[in-house]
C-alpha cells in the first residue's frame, strides 16, 4: 500500500462552555418593596437537556470499467489512467490504474492502483475499497478493503488534493492477463470510499414531523376532475378544460392572455354567459401541452418514458423534452425550463451534441448550452466526424464561433497557437481532425 498522506492529526479541543449567570434576569416592580431571597443556582435550573456527537461515514461507490486493456500497456511506468471524478462526503475523488506500475523499481511488473482526493481539502478522513472484479461469474473478486480493519489502524487522512490511498503492487500482470479478471480486454475495477464525518445530534424535548408538501397531489386532482374550469384551450383540435387563476399564477404569459388584454365590455359579455370561453394555440401538439398542463399544475415533469420518445430517426428536436423545452420558453417557465435542461443534459453524447447545443440555443437554454459546449470541446476530433455537427457547421456559425472559444478556454496557451489555429481552419474551413479537407456543400 502507498500512503502519501500524512498521519491523522488529534481533533482539536471543543470551545468552553457558555457559563450561565444567575443575575441575568430580574424582575421589576412597579415600586419600591422588600425583596424576597434569591433562590439558589438549583432552583433556577431550566429542564436538562443532552447532546450526542455521531461520527459515522457517508459512503459512495464507482465502477471503473478499462477497455481495451492491452492498448493501454507500454504507457510508460508511472503514467496512469483516470476514471471520471465521483462525489462522496462532499469532496470528488477518482481512480488512477497504472497498467505498467507506479513504481520505477518494480520494471512494470506489477499494475497500481489508487484512490485520489480529486478536489480541494484539508486533513479528509476515509476508509477506503477496491475490487477487482471476477469477469467468470464465479464471484472470486480481489478485494482490498480498508473497511474491514478500521478499527486496528483508524481512517487513513489525505492531507491535500492529489493525496492518495491504493498499491503499487495491486497485481502482478503476468497472472493478470490470464486470470479471469480480465475478459474481452476489458477490467472491471469497484471503488468505495467512506468519508468520515461527525455531526451533533441535540435532543429537544418538543417535536412534530411535518409531511412533505401535497399542494401538487391536490391541484393535480382539481385538473384530473375539471373541478371548477373556467376556459377551454384548443390545441390542435384537442380540448383542455382548466383554470384561468392556476394557468395566469404559473405563467404572466397566460395571464396576459386572459386578463390583460380584456375589455370591460368583453369581461361583461363573457360574466353573462355560462359558457366557458375558447383560446385556440396552433403551434403547440395536443401531447406537449398536456405535459406543460402536468407541470402547471403538479410543479413536476411527466414520466422519463415519456420524456424521451421520438420519432424513429432519433433525432433530439422530435423527442417531448425538446418540444416542452420550447413550450416553457415560450410560456416563460423557467422551472421547466431548468427541468428539461437537466433531463437533456444526461443524454448528451458525441452523436446527439450539435443538436441539443443547436436546441439549447434555440430556446434559451443556458445551462444546457454550456454542458453541450463543454462536452464538444473535450470531445472535438469525435464530435467533428458526427452527422449534427455538419448541420451545425453549415447553419450555426455563431454556435461555431461560441465552440471555439470554449476549445480555446480548454487548451493550454502555446507561443505559436498552434492547435488553436488548426482548430479554427477545421471549423471554418471544412477540414476534420485527420487533416482531410470536406468539401463544403452549395
Amino acid at each position: 500500500m502507498d500512503e502519501d498522506a500524512g498521519d491523522a492529526s488529534p481533533p482539536p479541543a471543543p470551545p468552553p462552555l457558555a457559563h450561565a449567570h444567575a443575575h441575568a434576569h430580574h424582575p421589576h416592580a412597579p415600586a419600591p418593596a422588600p425583596q424576597p431571597p434569591a433562590p439558589s443556582q438549583r432552583d433556577m435550573s431550566s429542564s436538562p437537556t443532552s447532546s450526542r456527537s455521531v461520527t459515522e461515514t457517508v459512503n459512495g461507490s464507482h465502477r471503473f470499467v478499462i477497455q481495451g486493456y492491452s492498448l493501454a500497456k507500454g504507457m510508460g511506468v508511472g503514467k496512469h489512467i483516470a476514471s471520471e471524478t465521483f462525489s462522496v462526503g462532499g469532496f470528488q475523488w477518482a481512480v488512477y490504474f497504472y497498467p505498467d506500475g507506479k513504481n520505477p523499481e518494480d520494471n512494470s511488473a506489477y499494475v497500481s492502483v489508487f484512490i485520489a482526493l480529486a478536489s480541494e481539502g484539508t486533513d479528509v478522513r476515509a476508509l477506503f475499497e477496491l475490487t477487482l472484479l471476477d469477469q467468470s461469474g464465479k464471484g472470486k473478486h480481489k478485494v482490498h478493503s480498508h473497511f474491514d480493519r478500521s478499527l486496528e489502524s483508524g481512517p487513513y487522512t489525505l492531507k491535500y488534493r492529489g493525496s492518495m490511498w491504493g498499491y503499487k503492487r495491486f497485481f502482478r500482470r503476468t497472472a493478470l492477463e490470464t486470470s479471469d479478471f480480465l475478459k474481452d480486454d476489458c477490467l472491471k475495477i469497484n471503488c468505495t470510499v467512506g468519508v468520515v464525518v461527525s455531526t451533533i445530534d441535540y435532543s429537544r424535548p418538543h417535536s412534530i414531523q411535518v409531511p412533505d408538501s401535497d399542494i401538487g397531489y391536490h391541484f393535480g386532482s382539481l385538473l384530473d376532475n375539471e373541478e371548477g374550469v373556467d376556459v377551454i384551450l384548443n390545441v390542435g383540435g384537442e380540448r383542455f378544460h382548466a383554470h384561468k387563476l392556476v394557468l395566469a399564477a404559473r405563467s404572466h404569459v397566460f395571464r396576459s392572455q386572459f386578463f390583460d388584454d380584456e375589455s370591460d365590455g368583453e369581461k361583461s359579455e363573457v360574466d353573462e354567459s355560462d359558457e366557458l370561453r375558447e383560446f385556440f394555440i396552433d403551434d403547440m401538439e395536443p401531447k406537449v401541452f398536456k405535459a406543460m398542463l402536468h407541470f402547471l399544475y403538479r410543479d413536476t415533469l411527466v414520466d422519463e418514458n415519456e420524456l424521451g420518445a421520438s420519432s424513429s430517426d432519433g433525432s433530439v428536436f422530435d423527442t417531448l423534452a425538446a418540444k416542452l423545452l420550447a413550450a416553457a420558453d415560450k410560456y416563460e417557465l423557467g422551472r421547466l425550463r431548468l427541468l428539461c435542461e437537466s433531463y437533456l443534459c444526461k443524454g448528451v453524447t458525441v452523436a446527439s451534441v450539435s443538436s441539443t447545443l443547436e436546441l439549447a440555443d434555440r430556446h434559451r437554454a443556458m445551462e444546457l448550452k454550456a454542458v453541450c459546449l463543454k462536452f464538444a470541446a473535450e470531445n472535438l476530433s469525435a464530435v467533428m466526424r458526427s452527422d449534427g455537427f455538419n448541420r451545425l457547421r453549415e447553419n450555426c456559425l455563431a454556435l461555431q464561433a461560441e465552440l471555439l472559444k470554449t476549445v480555446a478556454g480548454c487548451e493550454e496557451p502555446c507561443s505559436s497557437g498552434g492547435k488553436s489555429q488548426s482548430v479554427c481552419a477545421q471549423l471554418s474551413d471544412g477540414g476534420d481532425t485527420s487533416g482531410r479537407r470536406v468539401r463544403p456543400r452549395i
